[in-house]
């Protein structure tokens, strides 16, 4: 599962091939939307709903992105493993986004995965092929730009702006992460920048 973006719940098959992969689009209405998503997905796979339930793990992405919408997605994630008795496995979106150019354009040179990051600014992480267990090898971890200096930071650096994550590709991504036991990424969302909502601070003293 990944809102990171959108909103994304994928299903792959224990040989990493894709059984099902459904989206909508829009930074709003996350709630709304996973609870219909995870219901497609699950239809779309036989067995996927069965008693002896195939399913391993879970796999959330962690951002980059927006507090609420990426929190709503992370909280249905671990809400879904609990009640299936599986392992949450915590995957950078932006892997995810740089595993399916990686598959299909090959790029021979690093390229940078953009994401909106709102407030005119975008999230950039730097890729450069994939490592010994597939998974794509960040050189440059995630930073925020301002939009007005994308340019003059990335210079002739191919750039590919992602709009959407798949959820498919952020299940391959944990597969091959459990495969080679690695952790990818903590438990905390990849915010980037603090939320805005602040604990109210204690009560003024007032004089007498």
């Amino acid at each position: 599962m990944d809102t990171s973006l959108g909103s994304a719940v994928g299903l792959i098959g224990r040989d990493g091939r894709t059984l099902a992969d459904v989206s909508q689009t829009g930074r709003l209405g996350h709630a709304e939307a996973i609870g219909s998503l995870l219901e497609q997905v699950l239809a779309a796979a036989p067995g996927a709903g069965a008693d002896e339930d195939p399913l391993t793990h879970v796999a959330s992405g962690m951002g980059p992105g927006p507090f609420t919408g990426l929190r709503i997605g992370i909280a249905a994630a671990r809400a879904f493993a609990l009640g299936r008795g599986v392992p949450v496995v915590a995957v950078p979106s932006h892997h995810a986004a740089a595993l399916e150019v990686i598959e299909v354009d090959a790029p021979a040179e690093p390229f940078a995965i953009l994401t909106d990051a709102r407030r005119r600014e975008t999230a950039v992480t730097v890729y450069e092929g994939i490592d010994v267990d597939g998974i794509p090898h960040a050189v440059v971890d995630t930073v925020l730009v301002p939009q007005a200096d994308v340019d003059r930071k990335l210079g002739a650096l191919r750039r590919i702006e992602v709009t959407a994550i798949s959820g498919a590709a952020v299940a391959r991504i944990a597969r091959r992460a459990v495969a080679a036991g690695r952790t990818l990424t903590g438990s905390e969302p990849l915010y980037l920048r603090p939320p805005d909502a602040r604990v109210p601070a204690g009560p003024k003293k007032v004089g007498s």
